[in-house]
């Protein structure tokens, strides 16, 4: 591999770390820190990038496990690939954090736990944004703990198209292919993906042997299609449509023996559709997009007592303008309408109406170096809750005296709306439930390869379910309620990479999270502690060897440390590329290389030893 190749794939790992020096960041720029263009390095808000280098050096199947490679996100999963699943950012669960693809809300808003992580492939995907800390002052409600903004790959000038083939364990196959067409008046871009397995049982009593319980397959189909004209100098428009269609086997839940059964089965189905139209005008004075975006969501659930059939809809229409003013100063503002609708089990609405605004500064020689400075206020307006005021305030400060060193902070207030579920369910609804409080700022020093960040989080009056229980212990149903008081998330995350030499790139990070409710109780399924590690070696020409795993430290399935312990277990991956030409590569992999036996969630199967090779061609 000659030099240029190994430093363009270094500096790609060193930059997902989010702790390289800030001339390597010049060609970073992200969208969700302010609704704006911006410059990585200008950003004041804590935020971790993966790129698409990382992803296909990785070869990653599904979202959650790209995420899972950063310092404090965790994840559990009710099974294997396509199961239902859940990410914990700082630990907030998925509720709380807002997903977008290509800028489109991905937050179901007829389910339980905000975005169907289950169903999200990686796909084409540019690169993954994920900040982290109350972003509602931005964004609105859902984003009391962060944003997760996933940017597919746009069309590159000319003709190009693509396609990759894998085949793996558990009868799996992964067949993408993408083609696209670009010039100076127009693009046109598809792709599509398509993931079939017969996988292992979802449900799986603890120390029990899969091969002796029946398999729960899965398939997902995606299709991303995408266009955009010129129409003249200063405006455009662009359209995005993305389907996912998916269908999912699970154990099916035995009411004799109040538990699911292993070797039974049912089909689930889930269809989910994202579209948005957005026109660009840019002039001298400002940047401005008007837009209007849709999200769908259709599942089906033969084992709902209530109804089988959920569908909920999203619809966004808004204005946003970036008005730079001074030398690399900018203002954004807009308004937004959305609502949402829950349209087959509860068939309820409400909408929202919001007006925001950002202000970002860079002074150059204030304190003897760059300081970066972002206030953002937002009022949003519900026809069902009452009206909320939210901000963020940001400062990064890089420092000239001492080369390397960074520091910034931020704070910032958020809220989380109840769902038509939380509110309306005739069995544990609570059409009395108000909206969640969050507020919570983090701390950052960075020096040259080390990053430390110290992170404090509250929720008042947080949703949550409670569950009633007789005399004799046993269960006989609960609601949920607000919970009195604060719920409190804080703790410290530790990242290190370093260049060993010119072959070899080492990456560490580590997470100690402290999260508990208003009893002072530490909240179910979050690690105490997180321990993530990635060596990736470059000394062989056009290969590139990677070892990466994560430490689940102390963890229980329930709250104040109770139920099964499953944490205090290591599981590590191994890849290995190899370039044949410069159309085409060949790959493997193997996740669980030490086929460790563990369990997220207690009952629930994870994925034993897995081997998996395939073929990439792009021309």
């Amino acid at each position: 591999m000659n030099n240029t190749i190994k430093l363009s794939l270094i500096t790609t790992l060193l930059l997902t770390a989010d702790l390289i020096a800030e001339d390597r960041l010049e060609d970073i720029t992200v969208t969700s820190a302010t609704k704006s263009n911006q410059k990585l390095q200008d950003v004041t808000s804590n935020i971790n990038i993966i790129t698409a280098q990382e992803i296909e050096e990785r070869h990653y199947t599904t979202v959650i496990e790209a995420l899972n490679s950063l310092a404090g996100v965790e994840f559990n999963s009710n099974g294997g690939i396509g199961q239902t699943s859940n990410i914990y950012l700082r630990g907030f669960d998925s509720k709380r954090t807002l997903v977008l693809i290509d800028g489109i809300r991905y937050n179901d808003v007829s389910g339980l736990s905000g975005a169907p992580f289950a169903h999200m492939m990686i796909s084409d995907i540019e690169q993954i944004e994920v900040i982290k800390g109350a972003q509602s002052g931005i964004w609105g409600a859902d984003a009391s703990a962060g944003v997760i903004n996933i940017i597919t790959k746009k069309a590159q000038k000319g003709l190009h198209f693509g396609a990759s083939q894998e085949f793996g364990s558990f009868d799996t196959t992964k067949s993408q292919a993408n083609i696209s067409y670009k010039n100076d008046k127009f693009y046109l871009k598809a792709t599509h993906t398509n993931i079939n397995t017969k996988g292992f049982s979802a449900v799986a009593p603890r120390a029990s042997k899969l091969e002796n319980l029946e398999d729960d397959g899965y398939s997902n189909k995606s299709t991303n299609l995408q266009a955009g004209f010129q129409i003249n100098a200063t405006n455009k428009l662009d359209f995005t449509h993305i389907i996912n269609d998916s269908s999912t086997q699970a154990d099916a839940y035995d009411p004799k023996t109040f538990a699911f059964n292993p070797n039974s089965q049912y089909d689930a189905k889930s269809k989910t559709k994202l579209s948005s139209v957005n026109f660009n005008h840019v002039d001298s004075f400002n940047e401005v997009d008007i837009f209007a975006k849709k999200s769908t969501f259709s599942r089906y659930y033969p084992q709902s007592a209530f109804s089988k059939n959920f569908d909920g809809e999203t619809k966004e229409y808004g204005l946003t303008s970036k008005v730079p003013y001074g030398k690399e100063n900018f203002v954004v503002w807009g308004g937004e309408y959305k609502s949402f609708e829950d349209k087959n089990f509860i068939k309820k609405k409400y909408n929202n109406k919001a007006l925001f605004l950002t202000n970002s500064n860079k002074f150059e020689g204030l304190m003897g170096g760059t300081t970066l400075l972002t206030e953002s206020i937002r009022h949003d307006n519900y026809n069902k809750f009452d009206n909320k005021t939210t901000g963020k305030i940001g400062v990064k400060h890089i420092h000239s005296a001492i080369e390397g060193l960074t520091t910034s902070a931020n704070y910032g207030t958020g809220y989380n709306v109840p769902t038509h579920y939380n509110l309306f369910d005739p069995y544990s609804g609570n059409a009395n439930l108000t909206p969640e409080d969050t507020k919570g700022y983090d701390v950052t020093i960075g020096y040259k390869d080390v990053k430390v960040t110290y992170f404090n989080n509250s929720i008042k009056k947080m949703i949550d379910y409670k569950a009633k229980y007789d005399a004799d212990g046993t269960y006989i149903g609960g609601g949920y309620q607000n919970i009195e008081g604060d719920s409190k998330l804080k703790g410290i995350e530790v990242a290190y990479q370093t260049e060993v030499n010119d072959d070899v790139l080492v990456s560490l990070n580590y997470t100690n999270l402290d999260a508990k409710n208003t009893k002072g109780q530490e909240l179910a399924r979050r690690a105490k502690e997180t321990f993530k590690f990635a060596v990736d070696y470059y000394g062989i020409e056009d290969v590139h060897l990677g070892l990466n795993g994560t430490y689940i430290g102390e963890r229980f399935d329930q709250a104040n440390k109770q139920g099964q312990q499953t944490g205090k277990y290591t599981v590590a991956n191994f890849t290995a590329n190899y370039e044949v030409n410069k159309n085409m590569s060949v790959y493997g992999k193997v996740d669980n290389i030490t086929d460790k036996y563990y369990q997220t969630v207690n009952g629930y199967a994870s994925s034993p030893r897995a081997v998996y090779a395939g073929v990439k061609l792009t021309y």
